[in-house]
């Protein structure tokens, strides 16, 4: 027997599915590596919150990221590598939809690993599938939309809106965003061709299911008077987030999808815009990627909330790079900037996600002059904003409970512990039971909601005030503890006071003025 003839040649057993399989799986077992070097993210901790009070929604959120952090401690506890695996498996599933839409537009197995690997180094995409948060989840539900448009578009099968309508539905529930990149796709076919595809009953039914899905948070909401509207005027007004000229976000985009994947996205934008036959059919993505970007730039918008309109082009420009280089003169080419690609992925990623030690971390940017693009205007430590916002929230809870265990075993339960912001109040919830700790209190976002529990204020343990401030409210006011881990934010380097007989107020009473949406 033909032993050449029984064996798998080397095209079929490195074909683009199995190419784009790898480096998916390249890409979760990155992200289980970094998995628990460092602690958790600040908004991990306020996630973990609300999972313990699950709602349709948040001041500043819908469901769907609660409801995910509950599932991932009710799974895997207290596990960093448990809680970060659910963002660990969709920055896989995100690079096997970009790979998989290279291969629906018709690209070969150079054009699937391409954008796979694109996908793959991403730091925008590697930050976001870095810890549990609902950016991680929007990035492969936006992917999922975009390649059942590209399935409609090719194969004119018009009941797989259906499916788009469920994956909106789910989006909707995760973050709201996902309605300007449904609202660029749905415009963007409406000037195309393709806008014979919307013109059925499949499509209404779509979405009616997203609207069906949606519901419960829409509702919610509008009993709540669109929290989040009020939170994002505050912000604005405020000025927390960091203002930036249309060219510097563009400069910025190009960091967070990184510098030598430029030529890759737009090469998309150029195939689906002005490429061939092929690439016109898909003209929508086109169209799609500056209807969200002019909106963000018109609205000083944060740089990452783009970053779902990359996938489509990453698959499209791979496409056609892939045709640019198919002269055999050409294809040393292909390796050479598949080259380019991973070595920039390494020299980027551990800029985005926890990969170094922080002091390693500290001397590598040093030794390249490069560091992280800022994203608000908050005083951060050597390290930036991303890693240092995983320190010191051990720290808290600690310096908390040591001063809590040393009220009177009788006042304990009269005792409230206050924070300042969602990161302070979460940290006791979090790391505080097994210190002994009762649940925290907080004005900040969707804990104003939970309101002071039983609590008073004639005892309370304040964490990030100022004496002053606090000598105003109660007659006896002692110094008891004091926080700020080397590499924590600015804002978490505090003193905590023990507060005693307030003047002239009852914490129940005066709850509504404590409300602080930023």
């Amino acid at each position: 027997m033909n032993s050449q003839a029984d064996s798998p040649s080397k095209k079929e057993v490195f074909s683009g599915p199995v190419i784009v399989a790898c480096l998916a799986g390249v890409k979760l077992v990155l992200h289980l590596i970094a998995a628990a070097n460092y602690g958790l993210f600040v908004d991990e901790l306020y996630f973990f919150a609300c999972g313990e009070h699950l709602a349709w929604g948040y001041v500043d959120m819908p469901p769907l990221t609660a409801a995910q952090a509950w599932l991932a401690r009710a799974l895997f506890g207290d596990s960093l590598y448990g809680i970060h695996l659910f963002p660990a498996l969709a920055g896989a599933a995100l690079v096997l939809l970009v790979g998989a839409m290279a291969r629906e537009l018709g690209g070969g197995r150079y054009a699937q690993g391409l954008a796979a690997l694109a996908a793959l180094v991403a730091p925008g995409w590697l930050a976001a599938d870095a810890y549990l948060s609902m950016n991680s989840i929007e990035l492969v539900l936006v992917a999922g939309c975009a390649l059942i448009i590209i399935r409609i578009i090719r194969t004119g099968n018009t009941k797989l809106w259906l499916a788009f309508g469920l994956l909106a539905g789910i989006g909707l529930l995760n973050k709201h965003t996902i309605i300007l990149f449904a609202f660029a796709v749905i415009a963007s076919l409406l000037v195309t061709p393709q806008r014979r595809i919307m013109f059925n009953w499949w499509f209404a039914a779509a979405g009616a299911i997203a609207f069906v899905i949606w519901l419960p948070n829409l509702l919610w909401m509008w009993q709540h008077h669109f929290p989040h509207l009020e939170q994002l005027a505050n912000i604005k007004r405020n000025h927390r987030n960091v203002s930036l000229s249309p060219v510097a976000f563009m400069a910025q985009q190009i960091l967070f999808m990184q510098p030598a994947a430029l030529p890759i996205w737009l090469a998309g934008l150029w195939y689906f815009l002005f490429g061939d036959e092929n690439g016109k059919r898909f003209r929508v993505f086109g169209f799609a990627y500056f209807i969200p970007l002019m909106v963000l730039i018109a609205a000083d918008s944060r740089v990452y909330y783009l970053l779902p309109a990359y996938s489509m082009l990453l698959a499209g420009g791979a496409v056609a790079i892939e045709k640019w280089l198919t002269l055999t003169s050409l294809r040393p080419l292909r390796l050479a900037y598949v080259g380019l690609i991973v070595i920039s992925g390494a020299i980027f990623a551990p800029l985005a996600m926890p990969l170094l030690s922080p002091e390693t971390y500290i001397k590598y940017t040093e030794t390249l002059k490069i560091s992280p693009p800022r994203i608000e205007n908050r005083g951060t430590s050597a390290l930036p904003q991303l890693f240092a916002d995983r320190f010191g929230w051990p720290e808290i809870a600690q310096a908390v409970a040591n001063a809590y265990n040393q009220i009177p075993e009788a006042e304990r339960e009269k005792t409230a512990v206050f924070g300042q912001d969602y990161g302070q109040a979460g940290a006791i919830d979090f790391y505080g039971p097994k210190l002994g700790l009762p649940k925290a209190i907080s004005g900040h976002l969707t804990y104003w909601y939970w309101g002071p529990r039983d609590y008073t204020g004639e005892i309370m343990l304040v964490m990030g005030d100022r004496r002053e401030v606090l000598e105003q409210k109660f007659e006896q006011v002692e110094k008891v503890g004091e926080v700020g881990h080397p590499y924590a934010m600015k804002s978490q380097h505090w003193e905590l006071f023990l507060c005693r007989r307030p003047k002239g107020f009852n914490l129940q009473e005066s709850w509504p003025q404590l409300k602080n949406w930023n």
